[in-house]
Protein backbone atom coordinates (compact mmCIF):
# COMPACT_ATOMS: atom_id res chain seq x y z
CA UNK A 1 0.00 0.00 0.00
CA UNK A 2 1.35 3.46 -0.93
CA UNK A 3 2.40 5.65 1.99
CA UNK A 4 0.96 9.17 2.04
CA UNK A 5 3.43 12.11 2.24
CA UNK A 6 2.05 13.19 5.62
CA UNK A 7 3.04 9.84 7.11
CA UNK A 8 6.27 9.37 5.17
CA UNK A 9 7.69 12.86 5.57
CA UNK A 10 6.32 14.16 8.88
CA UNK A 11 6.03 11.07 11.07
CA UNK A 12 6.26 12.06 14.73
CA UNK A 13 6.24 15.81 14.09
CA UNK A 14 3.71 18.53 13.52
CA UNK A 15 3.19 19.22 9.81
CA UNK A 16 3.01 22.80 8.62
CA UNK A 17 -0.63 23.99 8.50
CA UNK A 18 -2.24 23.59 5.08
CA UNK A 19 -4.83 26.37 5.26
CA UNK A 20 -6.25 28.85 2.74
CA UNK A 21 -4.15 31.82 1.64
CA UNK A 22 -6.96 34.33 2.23
CA UNK A 23 -8.83 35.24 5.41
CA UNK A 24 -11.94 37.36 4.87
CA UNK A 25 -13.33 39.47 7.73
CA UNK A 26 -17.06 39.99 8.21
CA UNK A 27 -18.69 41.69 11.19
CA UNK A 28 -22.48 41.69 10.78
CA UNK A 29 -24.90 38.82 10.25
CA UNK A 30 -25.65 40.08 6.75
CA UNK A 31 -21.97 40.24 5.77
CA UNK A 32 -21.17 36.87 7.32
CA UNK A 33 -24.01 35.23 5.40
CA UNK A 34 -22.88 36.96 2.20
CA UNK A 35 -19.35 35.66 2.76
CA UNK A 36 -20.61 32.12 3.39
CA UNK A 37 -22.60 32.28 0.14
CA UNK A 38 -19.50 33.43 -1.73
CA UNK A 39 -17.45 30.67 -0.14
CA UNK A 40 -19.99 28.13 -1.36
CA UNK A 41 -19.76 29.62 -4.86
CA UNK A 42 -15.97 29.92 -5.11
CA UNK A 43 -15.20 26.80 -3.11
CA UNK A 44 -13.11 26.35 0.06
CA UNK A 45 -10.33 28.72 -1.01
CA UNK A 46 -10.72 31.27 1.81
CA UNK A 47 -11.56 31.36 5.51
CA UNK A 48 -14.13 33.66 7.07
CA UNK A 49 -13.47 35.47 10.34
CA UNK A 50 -16.68 36.39 12.12
CA UNK A 51 -15.71 39.49 14.07
CA UNK A 52 -16.68 40.16 17.66
CA UNK A 53 -14.05 42.84 18.25
CA UNK A 54 -15.09 45.46 15.68
CA UNK A 55 -18.35 43.85 14.62
CA UNK A 56 -20.25 43.75 17.91
CA UNK A 57 -22.34 46.88 18.69
CA UNK A 58 -21.50 48.33 22.10
CA UNK A 59 -23.83 46.86 24.70
CA UNK A 60 -24.81 43.92 22.48
CA UNK A 61 -21.64 41.87 22.70
CA UNK A 62 -23.45 38.80 24.08
CA UNK A 63 -26.09 38.80 21.34
CA UNK A 64 -23.43 39.27 18.68
CA UNK A 65 -21.39 36.28 19.87
CA UNK A 66 -24.56 34.17 20.04
CA UNK A 67 -25.38 35.16 16.46
CA UNK A 68 -21.93 33.95 15.35
CA UNK A 69 -22.46 30.63 17.11
CA UNK A 70 -25.77 30.21 15.31
CA UNK A 71 -24.23 30.88 11.90
CA UNK A 72 -21.14 28.73 12.50
CA UNK A 73 -23.41 25.83 13.46
CA UNK A 74 -25.83 26.42 10.58
CA UNK A 75 -26.09 24.72 7.19
CA UNK A 76 -24.85 27.95 5.63
CA UNK A 77 -21.36 27.04 6.93
CA UNK A 78 -21.01 24.29 4.35
CA UNK A 79 -17.24 24.03 4.43
CA UNK A 80 -16.67 24.46 8.18
CA UNK A 81 -14.23 27.27 7.44
CA UNK A 82 -15.56 30.04 9.67
CA UNK A 83 -13.59 31.27 12.67
CA UNK A 84 -14.10 34.19 15.04
CA UNK A 85 -12.15 37.11 16.45
CA UNK A 86 -12.79 37.81 20.13
CA UNK A 87 -12.35 41.08 22.00
CA UNK A 88 -8.88 41.93 23.24
CA UNK A 89 -7.44 41.18 26.68
CA UNK A 90 -8.23 44.63 28.08
CA UNK A 91 -11.89 44.43 27.07
CA UNK A 92 -14.39 43.29 29.65
CA UNK A 93 -16.18 40.92 27.28
CA UNK A 94 -13.36 38.69 26.01
CA UNK A 95 -14.06 35.90 28.51
CA UNK A 96 -17.76 36.05 27.69
CA UNK A 97 -16.86 35.77 23.99
CA UNK A 98 -14.83 32.64 24.72
CA UNK A 99 -17.58 31.11 26.88
CA UNK A 100 -20.21 31.66 24.19
CA UNK A 101 -18.13 30.81 21.11
CA UNK A 102 -16.28 27.77 22.45
CA UNK A 103 -19.19 26.53 24.52
CA UNK A 104 -21.62 26.90 21.64
CA UNK A 105 -19.53 26.11 18.56
CA UNK A 106 -16.19 24.73 19.77
CA UNK A 107 -16.41 21.68 17.55
CA UNK A 108 -17.03 23.74 14.40
CA UNK A 109 -15.01 26.92 14.83
CA UNK A 110 -12.17 26.92 12.30
CA UNK A 111 -10.07 29.07 14.65
CA UNK A 112 -10.16 31.88 17.23
CA UNK A 113 -8.28 35.13 16.61
CA UNK A 114 -6.79 37.08 19.53
CA UNK A 115 -6.19 40.82 18.91
CA UNK A 116 -4.12 43.62 20.48
CA UNK A 117 -2.12 41.61 23.00
CA UNK A 118 0.78 43.52 24.51
CA UNK A 119 2.71 40.59 26.02
CA UNK A 120 3.09 36.85 25.66
CA UNK A 121 1.55 36.39 29.14
CA UNK A 122 -1.75 37.84 27.90
CA UNK A 123 -1.88 35.48 24.93
CA UNK A 124 -0.99 32.53 27.14
CA UNK A 125 -3.78 33.40 29.58
CA UNK A 126 -6.33 33.73 26.80
CA UNK A 127 -5.31 30.41 25.26
CA UNK A 128 -5.49 28.82 28.70
CA UNK A 129 -9.05 30.09 29.12
CA UNK A 130 -10.01 28.75 25.68
CA UNK A 131 -8.55 25.36 26.63
CA UNK A 132 -10.39 25.32 29.96
CA UNK A 133 -13.74 26.18 28.37
CA UNK A 134 -13.19 23.55 25.68
CA UNK A 135 -12.42 20.91 28.30
CA UNK A 136 -15.46 21.89 30.36
CA UNK A 137 -17.67 21.33 27.32
CA UNK A 138 -16.10 18.01 26.37
CA UNK A 139 -14.38 19.38 23.27
CA UNK A 140 -11.35 17.18 22.62
CA UNK A 141 -9.94 18.93 19.54
CA UNK A 142 -7.32 21.64 19.54
CA UNK A 143 -8.96 24.87 18.41
CA UNK A 144 -6.42 26.68 16.20
CA UNK A 145 -5.41 30.08 17.58
CA UNK A 146 -4.51 33.10 15.45
CA UNK A 147 -2.71 35.99 17.14
CA UNK A 148 -2.53 39.55 15.88
CA UNK A 149 0.91 41.09 16.20
CA UNK A 150 0.01 44.77 16.23
CA UNK A 151 1.63 46.28 19.34
CA UNK A 152 5.19 46.96 20.42
CA UNK A 153 4.88 44.36 23.17
CA UNK A 154 3.57 41.63 20.89
CA UNK A 155 6.38 42.26 18.41
CA UNK A 156 8.93 42.13 21.25
CA UNK A 157 7.50 38.74 22.35
CA UNK A 158 6.72 37.41 18.89
CA UNK A 159 8.94 34.29 19.09
CA UNK A 160 7.53 33.37 22.50
CA UNK A 161 3.98 33.89 21.22
CA UNK A 162 4.62 31.70 18.18
CA UNK A 163 5.83 28.92 20.47
CA UNK A 164 2.60 28.78 22.52
CA UNK A 165 0.26 25.77 22.18
CA UNK A 166 -2.53 25.67 19.58
CA UNK A 167 -1.04 28.58 17.59
CA UNK A 168 -1.71 28.23 13.87
CA UNK A 169 -1.31 31.78 12.46
CA UNK A 170 0.48 35.02 13.33
CA UNK A 171 -1.32 37.99 11.74
CA UNK A 172 0.44 41.30 11.23
CA UNK A 173 -1.89 44.17 12.18
CA UNK A 174 -0.66 47.18 10.21
CA UNK A 175 -3.14 49.87 11.25
CA UNK A 176 -2.78 49.53 15.01
CA UNK A 177 0.96 49.04 14.70
CA UNK A 178 1.34 52.32 12.77
CA UNK A 179 -0.93 54.22 15.18
CA UNK A 180 1.14 52.96 18.10
CA UNK A 181 4.17 54.86 16.82
CA UNK A 182 2.89 58.32 17.82
CA UNK A 183 3.29 59.82 14.36
CA UNK A 184 6.81 58.51 13.76
CA UNK A 185 5.40 56.44 10.88
CA UNK A 186 3.39 58.57 8.41
CA UNK A 187 -0.17 57.73 7.42
CA UNK A 188 1.05 57.05 3.88
CA UNK A 189 2.74 53.92 5.24
CA UNK A 190 -0.69 52.39 5.84
CA UNK A 191 -0.79 51.90 2.07
CA UNK A 192 1.60 50.73 -0.60
CA UNK A 193 4.40 51.27 -1.31
CA UNK A 194 5.09 52.79 2.12
CA UNK A 195 3.90 49.77 4.07
CA UNK A 196 6.65 47.68 2.49
CA UNK A 197 9.37 50.31 2.36
CA UNK A 198 9.27 52.13 5.70
CA UNK A 199 12.10 50.65 7.74
CA UNK A 200 10.11 50.15 10.93
CA UNK A 201 7.35 48.31 9.07
CA UNK A 202 9.72 46.21 6.96
CA UNK A 203 11.51 45.20 10.16
CA UNK A 204 8.26 44.30 11.91
CA UNK A 205 6.90 42.30 9.00
CA UNK A 206 10.17 40.43 8.63
CA UNK A 207 10.25 39.55 12.33
CA UNK A 208 6.66 38.29 12.29
CA UNK A 209 7.34 36.05 9.29
CA UNK A 210 10.61 34.75 10.71
CA UNK A 211 9.04 33.92 14.08
CA UNK A 212 6.04 32.24 12.47
CA UNK A 213 8.03 30.05 10.11
CA UNK A 214 10.58 29.14 12.80
CA UNK A 215 7.75 27.66 14.88
CA UNK A 216 5.75 26.00 12.08
CA UNK A 217 3.10 28.74 12.08
CA UNK A 218 1.54 30.53 9.09
CA UNK A 219 2.40 34.25 8.72
CA UNK A 220 -0.58 36.33 7.53
CA UNK A 221 -0.32 39.79 5.98
CA UNK A 222 -2.48 42.80 6.79
CA UNK A 223 -5.39 44.32 4.90
CA UNK A 224 -5.36 46.38 1.72
CA UNK A 225 -7.31 49.60 2.33
CA UNK A 226 -8.17 50.23 -1.33
CA UNK A 227 -11.61 48.66 -1.77
CA UNK A 228 -12.28 49.92 -5.29
CA UNK A 229 -9.29 48.40 -7.07
CA UNK A 230 -9.02 44.61 -6.76
CA UNK A 231 -5.58 44.72 -8.36
CA UNK A 232 -4.29 46.65 -5.33
CA UNK A 233 -5.07 43.63 -3.13
CA UNK A 234 -3.36 41.35 -5.66
CA UNK A 235 -0.27 43.56 -5.81
CA UNK A 236 -0.02 43.81 -2.02
CA UNK A 237 -0.46 40.06 -1.54
CA UNK A 238 2.06 39.27 -4.26
CA UNK A 239 4.67 41.60 -2.78
CA UNK A 240 3.98 40.28 0.72
CA UNK A 241 4.43 36.74 -0.57
CA UNK A 242 7.48 37.19 -2.77
CA UNK A 243 9.47 39.79 -0.80
CA UNK A 244 8.54 39.03 2.81
CA UNK A 245 7.45 35.40 2.85
CA UNK A 246 3.84 35.87 3.99
CA UNK A 247 1.64 32.90 3.07
CA UNK A 248 -1.78 34.41 3.73
CA UNK A 249 -3.47 37.82 3.60
CA UNK A 250 -6.57 39.39 5.03
CA UNK A 251 -9.50 40.51 2.93
CA UNK A 252 -12.00 43.15 4.04
CA UNK A 253 -14.07 43.34 0.85
CA UNK A 254 -15.47 40.47 -1.25
CA UNK A 255 -13.75 41.56 -4.47
CA UNK A 256 -10.37 41.28 -2.73
CA UNK A 257 -10.68 37.54 -2.09
CA UNK A 258 -9.91 36.07 -5.51
CA UNK A 259 -7.03 38.49 -6.24
CA UNK A 260 -5.39 37.57 -2.91
CA UNK A 261 -5.79 33.86 -3.61
CA UNK A 262 -4.36 34.30 -7.10
CA UNK A 263 -1.39 36.25 -5.77
CA UNK A 264 -0.60 33.57 -3.22
CA UNK A 265 -0.81 30.61 -5.61
CA UNK A 266 2.44 28.73 -6.24
CA UNK A 267 3.97 28.79 -9.70
CA UNK A 268 2.30 26.06 -11.76
CA UNK A 269 5.60 24.82 -13.17
CA UNK A 270 6.66 24.06 -9.59
CA UNK A 271 3.39 22.25 -9.01
CA UNK A 272 3.94 20.03 -12.05
CA UNK A 273 7.55 19.35 -11.08
CA UNK A 274 6.58 18.64 -7.50
CA UNK A 275 3.82 16.25 -8.53
CA UNK A 276 6.16 14.26 -10.75
CA UNK A 277 8.87 14.07 -8.07
CA UNK A 278 6.47 13.07 -5.29
CA UNK A 279 4.76 10.39 -7.37
CA UNK A 280 8.15 8.88 -8.24
CA UNK A 281 9.26 9.12 -4.61
CA UNK A 282 6.11 7.37 -3.41
CA UNK A 283 6.78 4.52 -5.85
CA UNK A 284 10.33 4.31 -4.45
CA UNK A 285 8.99 4.09 -0.87
CA UNK A 286 10.29 7.63 -0.24
CA UNK A 287 13.93 6.74 -0.77
CA UNK A 288 16.23 8.95 -2.90
CA UNK A 289 15.41 9.20 -6.61
CA UNK A 290 16.69 10.86 -9.76
CA UNK A 291 14.41 13.21 -11.67
CA UNK A 292 15.45 15.15 -14.77
CA UNK A 293 19.07 14.34 -13.99
CA UNK A 294 18.92 15.62 -10.40
CA UNK A 295 19.02 13.81 -7.06
CA UNK A 296 16.01 14.25 -4.76
CA UNK A 297 15.46 13.07 -1.20
CA UNK A 298 13.35 13.88 1.87
CA UNK A 299 14.38 17.55 1.91
CA UNK A 300 13.01 18.24 -1.56
CA UNK A 301 10.06 15.92 -0.99
CA UNK A 302 9.00 18.00 2.01
CA UNK A 303 9.38 21.22 0.02
CA UNK A 304 7.32 20.00 -2.91
CA UNK A 305 4.65 18.45 -0.69
CA UNK A 306 4.02 21.87 0.81
CA UNK A 307 3.91 23.35 -2.72
CA UNK A 308 1.21 20.83 -3.67
CA UNK A 309 -0.76 21.54 -0.51
CA UNK A 310 -0.67 25.28 -1.21
CA UNK A 311 -1.82 24.60 -4.76
CA UNK A 312 -4.68 22.46 -3.45
CA UNK A 313 -5.98 25.02 -0.95
CA UNK A 314 -5.78 27.85 -3.51
CA UNK A 315 -7.87 25.90 -6.00
CA UNK A 316 -5.15 25.17 -8.57
CA UNK A 317 -5.93 22.13 -10.69
CA UNK A 318 -3.38 19.45 -9.91
CA UNK A 319 -2.19 16.72 -12.29
CA UNK A 320 -4.85 14.01 -12.09
CA UNK A 321 -2.53 11.27 -10.82
CA UNK A 322 -1.25 13.49 -8.00
CA UNK A 323 -4.78 14.55 -7.06
CA UNK A 324 -5.82 10.93 -6.81
CA UNK A 325 -2.72 9.78 -4.96
CA UNK A 326 -2.43 12.58 -2.42
CA UNK A 327 -5.77 14.36 -1.98
CA UNK A 328 -8.61 11.97 -2.80
CA UNK A 329 -8.89 10.80 0.81
CA UNK A 330 -8.37 14.14 2.58
CA UNK A 331 -10.62 16.50 0.57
Amino acid sequence: MSVHPNQALFAGEKPFPAIPACEHFAGSERLILKALELQDKLGPIFDITCDCEDGAPAGREKEHAEMIVRLVNSEANQHGMAGARVHDYSHGHWKQDVDILVGGAGNRLAYITIPKSTAVAQVAEMIGTIQQVAKAHGIAREIPIHVLIETHGALRDVHAIAALPWIQVLDFGLMDFVSGHHGAIPASAMRSPGQFEHRLLARAKGEVVAAALAHGVVPAHNVTLDLKNPYAAYADARRARMEFGFLRQWSIYPTQIQPIVDAMKPDYSEVETGAAILLAAQKADWGPIQHAGELHDRATYRYYWEVLQKAHVTGLKLPAEAEQAFFSSIG
